[in-house]
């Protein structure tokens, strides 16, 4: 069965030990923890303040998947930059070194999986280019991550190099086995007009899908909206994902909502009942 959970991204106005317990006391079993400015910072996060992290999320029973996806992490005037598709070698390895400093913080949470996405592709950069780097950046992260017990999910998002869901499906035809496993944003499939995932996703696919963000979307408008303020058919979403034997993290991103972050927190859970009969 799926284990739901919440995104601290939609929780940046709280402190973590805060968020954390708010996730639980709703009703929660997992939770995708950003590491960001506000939570965790992976450039300034201490090995007492991880270890305190890791304690608390055992003591409440949270499911933990590391996430990545910080704005201004590493420039705070370039959102998601740089990347691991830079022309720069050194800009290259700022964002891979960003990486491995999270993959070595997700393994002292006891987090198993950590997801990631490709970024986009810089202005002067050509496609093919960008690909040939990214396959080389995700080559040395893979063996990192191997090394501290944490799988990989690629993310496909609106706008970056790895787009849909076809993206990934051809980057691992090309990387083979070692290639990163799947985190699969329903909203993001709405978005694009790609399919509910099992339409999506191959049969032989799903064992690769590691984590999953819910959140509603309109078709055209990459925005993380609240259950009910889109199109996205969630009872289909659910069953898809039965069907196709995920078992993993499923968890609300709710990124647009931190300023109502406790009402969201608990809508979230209200329909998540529903839709897991809980």
């Amino acid at each position: 069965m799926v284990k739901p959970g919440y995104n601290t991204n939609g929780l940046t106005h709280h402190r973590l030990d805060e968020a954390l317990e708010l996730v639980a006391e709703a009703g929660f079993r997992a939770v995708a923890l950003t590491l960001d400015v506000p939570h965790l910072d992976p450039l300034r996060a201490g090995p007492g303040e991880t270890a305190r992290a890791a304690r608390l999320l055992e003591s409440l029973g949270l499911e933990t998947v590391v996430e990545t996806g910080g704005r201004f992490l590493l420039d705070p005037r370039r959102k998601h930059r740089p990347n691991l598709l830079e022309k720069d070698p050194l800009e290259r390895k700022k964002r891979f070194d960003l990486l491995v400093r999270c993959l070595s913080i997700a393994r002292d949470l006891g987090a198993r999986v950590l997801s990631l996405w490709s970024g986009t592709v810089p202005e002067g950069v050509s496609w093919e280019a960008a690909w040939k780097r990214l396959q080389e950046g995700l080559d040395r992260l893979v063996e990192e991550a191997r090394k501290k017990g944490i799988a990989l999910a690629l993310e496909p998002e609106p706008g970056h190099l790895v787009e849909r869901v076809a993206h990934w499906r051809a980057l691992i035809r090309e990387m083979g086995p070692s290639g990163p496993g799947l985190c699969l944003d329903v909203g993001h499939l709405w978005v694009l007009g790609e399919g509910p995932p099992g339409e999506v996703l191959l049969e032989g696919e799903w064992p690769r899908l590691l984590q999953v963000h819910l959140d509603d979307a309109l078709p055209g408008r990459h925005e993380h909206l609240e259950p009910g303020r889109g199109v996205v058919d969630f009872s289909m979403v659910f069953r898809d994902l039965a069907a196709g034997g995920y078992e993993g993290p499923a968890c609300w991103e709710l990124s647009r909502s931190s300023h109502r972050a406790p009402q969201a927190l608990r809508e979230a859970w209200e329909v998540t009942k529903v839709l897991t009969k809980h």
